[in-house]
């Protein structure tokens, strides 16, 4: 999604204005009791930590998740009452589970200084663990381990507020993100007895939380003949009875969470309670991946919010308060992978709002101004190119050669066209090769997972880039 460039002045008068049409939540005072945000840092030039603090303000964030335990960012939450979650880790897992020394010096170091002015409530071990399998043998027997020698610091410090857990994708379950019935849903068997047991019986011990990252938006593209985009949405218009209990759901997000309800009572700890580490809807993405727009985003997100401010819990657990996370604070442009990936933020990298919301839920849904329509919320069917990104900057020579000389590594003869003598060795510029490069490489190797991204050098395009003779192949999405 293009973000508008503009001269310094006007654009902190736009972060401004942005701002303003948020902030009134913050200016009621009601900021601590809206729902969370998930503040993730893998972008360029974002906003300081004390600027990304009042921007979580001024939507009216509650708490917010960090995926490390930055020094920065927990000074800057020092003082706002803002409940905070912080992370250890995936790599060093295995040994704070083989040492309590090193947990108690993790704990010592990361945790200790910051609380209680910052108030950490959640100490999460590691991100998604059990959705990478070659760390299988190395790191998912220790999980457990792990949290009980962090959890034996931080009882031996006598701090009893902070809960333990870790999150965990809906790939835990063996129908994965879009276990329908409900009711039917179960953990993978290379998971259930040797981890998920154990990792129960450790959360119902400590009182603490299943944290779970659901996302409708996956649900709906990938079965959006079947899933309407309402139900997705928040929007009703349609009902799913579960024929195993009979309860009637009106939303996606229900349903994965009463799958993961149904899935831990089958192990026997149906009572553990659920936290949502991660929701939201992307406000932008590649042509092929279709709903991704600041239309659904701002719906999805305003809607999530009154939800849980109004009617929480699930049909299978009525009224029972979550934890809940909105991902995320910013679209971070340097994560890897499809478009969606980079554009899940409530606010641009430069900090300006993608759209006005409350997470209080408490302003009225009728009040927001209009939103830009939809444009993709039916699969894009024409040709889609990919070339390298003009994002207003000077080009970096290095980075593109390295990327130009990746992209001709890979394939059957992907660069044969811009060999000297060639039809597209003209003109003979790193950024014309490139271009060619990035398309052919892209076009072959799309279908076994390949992105257009190239470390954020590359965009996709439906204009086509062809000159003269020299043609970029293309290929309907």
């Amino acid at each position: 999604m293009a973000v508008l460039v503009l001269p310094a002045a006007w654009a902190l008068l736009v972060v401004v204005l942005a701002a303003s049409s948020c902030c009134h939540v913050a200016a009621h005072g009601r900021s601590s009791h809206g729902i969370g945000v998930n503040y993730g840092r893998v972008a360029d030039d974002i906003p300081s930590p004390r600027r990304s603090v009042e921007l979580l303000r001024a939507v009216g964030a509650g708490s917010v998740k960090i995926y490390d335990a930055n020094p920065g960012v927990l000074r800057a939450l020092e003082g706002t009452h803002m409940r905070v979650s912080i992370m250890v880790p995936n790599e060093i897992i295995p040994d704070i589970a083989a040492s309590a020394a090193a947990a108690d010096r993790w704990v010592a170091e990361n945790l200790v200084p910051y609380y209680p002015e910052t108030r950490v409530k959640y100490l999460l071990v590691g991100n998604e663990l059990l959705s990478d399998y070659s760390i299988a043998n190395s790191t998912w027997p220790r999980i457990v381990p792990a949290m009980e020698n962090l959890h034996r610091s931080l009882r031996a410090r006598r701090i009893s507020s902070v809960k333990i857990s870790t999150t965990l994708a809906m790939d835990t379950l063996t129908s994965g993100a879009f276990p329908r019935p409900p009711s039917a849903a179960a953990f993978r068997p290379d998971i259930a007895r040797a981890v998920m047991r154990p990792l129960l019986r450790f959360l119902k011990g400590t009182n603490s939380y299943y944290f779970v990252d659901a996302y409708p938006y996956f649900v709906w593209s990938e079965n959006n003949k079947t899933v309407p985009l309402e139900y997705a949405l928040f929007q009703g218009g349609s009902r799913y009875v579960d024929p195993g209990t009979g309860l009637t759901y009106t939303n996606m997000l229900d349903e994965m969470l009463d799958a993961v309800v149904a899935a831990m009572a089958k192990l026997g700890y149906g009572e553990v309670k659920l936290a949502i580490a991660e929701t939201g809807w992307p406000n932008g993405g590649d042509y092929e991946q279709i709903g991704g727009n600041a239309h659904n985003a701002a719906i999805y997100n305003r809607n999530l919010a009154a939800r849980m401010a109004e009617n929480p819990g699930t049909p299978a657990r009525p009224g029972a308060k979550m934890p809940v996370f909105v991902f995320s604070l910013y679209n971070e442009d340097l994560k890897p992978g499809p478009g969606t990936e980079r554009h899940w933020g409530l606010y641009y990298a430069n900090g300006t709002a993608i759209y006005p919301i409350d997470l209080t839920g408490a302003r009225p849904l009728g009040s927001y101004p209009p939103l830009p329509a939809p444009e993709n919320n039916t699969p894009y069917k024409g040709p889609v190119w990919c070339v390298l990104a003009d994002r207003g900057k000077k080009l970096n020579e290095t980075a593109v050669g390295n990327a130009l000389a990746y992209a001709c590594g890979q394939g059957n003869g992907t660069c044969d066209a811009i060999q000297p003598g060639k039809e597209c060795f003209l003109p003979n510029t790193t950024a014309a090769h490139a271009s060619y490069a990035f398309n052919s490489y892209w076009q072959q190797l799309r279908k076994t997972g390949a992105t257009c991204y190239f470390n954020n050098l590359a965009e996709e395009s439906t204009k086509d880039p062809s000159h003269g003779s020299c043609k970029f192949h293309s290929s309907l999405v």
